[in-house]
């Protein structure tokens, strides 16, 4: 007979290989037929389990379940941004959980993921209720862990962004410098909140510093006019520039919408970092014919599968499989992480970090 039932819920934004820590907690737990129950998902996160909205993952034919490894997103079963702020929406959790008989509960996401997941540890303890709770690493911004990336080295679902800016940024620079006598500077908004990692990964496009490019991580402290004169500094040297800015970037006022954890929806907001700087070069003048111009990306840096990494696909599918491991030992209140131990080759190691360490922080870029 089977033990105590499961329930996984992601958090945040997706990821192209998202999908792939659910399908490693789902074919894990089956290895552990005298330890889990039943896998259910929650539908759209902790909203899924507030609302008793829970997917049941063990009744999936496992072909079902291996087609998660090439499944984008998180339309699997959704995802969410809701803070846990009311005591009652703690107690209602419980009460579900109680309810479904379940005693593991597994969280997919970053830092406001893994708040979340140390609430509800909390919130059983408090109440009595035996519950092991494990943190899943998941964020593109690899803003989660430590700023000497010694206990997190990264998280799943950067590899593929990175990729993503990568080959986005080579054939960018093929557009720029075949347009450039029309457009001499062409202006990316990369996504990356606060933290400067996603922008950063433009720079594995041009490794030897061979293309005229600018980037502008979230962390810049340069003034606009700074930023204005590196980049007519730029166009005067090699006739054009290509310049690749965080969304996070202070520039001005963007009419900003702010999610459930207060954090600024730049993709919701009224204007873009890319626009201003573009509308504020185009304003005072280029040291070269021809305008600047502007690109905003979207989503598909975050959903995109075609660009989603073999070597970050394998890790989200360990730190799920990694997650059930240290549930079955009864390990509670923890997150899964990722320690590099070797650069060529690239090798790493899963293990783990209390939750209090990584929950509702963020880790800047060195």
């Amino acid at each position: 007979m089977g033990g105590k039932n499961v329930v996984v819920a992601m958090g945040g934004g997706p990821t192209p290989v998202i999908n792939n820590s659910l399908r490693g907690i789902v074919e894990a737990a089956c290895t552990y037929p005298h330890v889990f129950g039943t896998v259910y998902g929650a539908w759209h996160g902790v909203l899924g389990i507030l609302r008793e909205e829970l997917l049941d993952l063990s009744a999936q034919p496992e072909e079902e379940i291996a087609l998660l490894r090439a499944t984008p997103a998180a339309g699997a079963i959704g995802t969410a941004r809701y803070k846990l702020e009311h005591e009652d929406d703690l107690k209602r959790i419980i009460e579900v959980f109680k309810a479904h008989d379940v005693g593991y509960f597994f969280g997919i996401g970053g830092n406001d993921t893994q708040l979340v997941c140390l609430k509800v540890a909390e919130a059983a303890r408090d109440a009595g209720y035996e519950l092991t709770v494990v943190g899943v690493p998941k964020t593109i911004d690899n803003d989660l862990g430590d700023p000497e990336l010694e206990l997190v080295d990264h998280t799943p679902g950067y590899g593929s962004v990175a990729r993503y800016w990568a080959w986005t940024v080579q054939c960018l620079e093929e557009e720029n410098r075949g347009s450039s006598p029309a457009d001499p500077v062409l202006v990316v908004q990369a996504m990356g909140r606060r933290v400067g990692f996603v922008p950063a990964a433009a720079r594995l496009a041009d490794p030897e510093r061979e293309f005229p490019l600018l980037i502008l991580l979230a962390e810049c402290r340069l003034t606009l006019e700074e930023i204005t004169d590196s980049i007519a500094d730029t166009v005067r040297t090699h006739g054009r520039a290509l310049v690749v800015a965080s969304e996070g970037l202070k520039l001005g006022e963007l009419g900003e919408r702010r999610d459930a954890f207060g954090h600024a929806a730049f993709s919701s907001s009224r204007a873009t970092v890319a626009q201003n700087l573009v509308n504020h070069l185009n304003d005072v003048g280029l040291p070269a014919r021809g305008l600047a111009r502007g690109q905003v990306p979207g989503t598909e840096q975050r959903d995109a599968i075609l660009y989603a990494s073999p070597v970050d696909l394998d890790e989200a599918y360990a730190v799920g499989v990694k997650a059930v491991e240290l549930a079955a030992a009864g390990e509670s209140g923890y997150i899964v992480t990722i320690r590099r131990t070797s650069d060529r080759p690239y090798r790493a190691e899963y293990g783990k970090i209390p939750l209090v360490e990584v929950a509702g922080k963020d880790r800047p870029f060195p």
